[in-house]
């Protein structure tokens, strides 16, 4: 059975403008989901929309909409229930590079709601209707950095450790319900994230690789680290003590900020 019989017709993808989101309704596309597009620049939205829509012969709806302020998730699921949506790609999210005595603190709040809160919300109301309608599927986009402590990006590996902690809970939860969740770990993408972050430009993964490990994933296991490399050191990380895996990982996050 493919992806589109066990949880279509509806996939829902946030923060699908670009990087791992756009990936994801690519490839989502080609499957002939219909698609509701998720994110705050609607010209960038509608592009894409209309690029799958006449490639794939599917429906699209962009919604432009900030998924870091209150109340938006509320608002994404009341503007979705139209649709018989089985798959929810949890995926926007921000980071924020610097030590955090030298950070703005006001961006805090905006990274936990983004990163934490709307991402439980929607995960709630997806799940409920998901239980509802017999059948569904989620991917909550954590991080590598959900595995330890990100000395130079530590608010941020702390909310992607909060993602790989709910997907997993709510992944055993729903044994059985024929609703399946699945944690999405990349490590460092080829995408926009740095340059927002704070960051430095360097290679990084193909957001397309991404997006093909977690579709392959979906319904196989609870947790898929994307990346061969990324695996090994998430596994060696177990074999050290946390001090030492938190100073390492602090040597590779200082050369990533710019």
């Amino acid at each position: 059975m493919n992806l589109r019989e066990k949880y279509g017709p509806w996939a829902v993808v946030t923060g699908a403008s670009a990087g791992i989101g756009a990936q994801f309704a690519r490839q989502l596309a080609a499957r002939k989901f219909n698609l509701v597009l998720a994110a705050r620049r609607m010209e960038r939205l509608q592009k894409l929309a209309d690029e799958l829509s006449r490639e794939n012969a599917i429906e699209c709806r962009p919604i432009s909409i900030d998924l870091s302020k209150e109340e938006s998730a509320s608002e994404l699921n009341e503007a979705t229930s139209t649709v018989d949506a089985g798959l929810l790609i949890n995926n926007a999210g921000m980071g924020y590079y610097g030590l955090v005595t030298k950070q703005d603190p006001r961006r805090y709040p905006t990274m936990i709601r983004l990163n934490c809160t709307t991402v439980a919300l929607l995960a709630h109301y997806f799940a409920k209707r998901f239980v509802e309608r017999g059948r569904g599927g989620m991917v909550i986009v954590a991080s590598t950095a959900s595995f330890q402590g990100t000395a130079h990006m530590s608010l941020y590996g702390a909310t992607k450790g909060f993602d790989l902690l709910l997907a997993e809970a709510m992944a055993q939860e729903l044994k059985g319900s024929g609703v399946d969740v699945l944690a999405l770990c990349p490590g460092v993408t080829a995408t926009e994230f740095q340059g927002s972050a704070g960051g430095a430009s360097h290679a990084g993964a193909d957001p397309g690789g991404v997006a093909r490990d977690a579709l392959k994933a979906l319904g196989r296991k609870p947790v898929v680290i994307s990346g061969a490399l990324n695996k090994v050191q998430v596994v060696s990380e177990r074999l050290f003590p946390r001090k030492l895996v938190v100073a390492l990982g602090e040597r590779v996050l200082r050369r990533l900020e710019s």
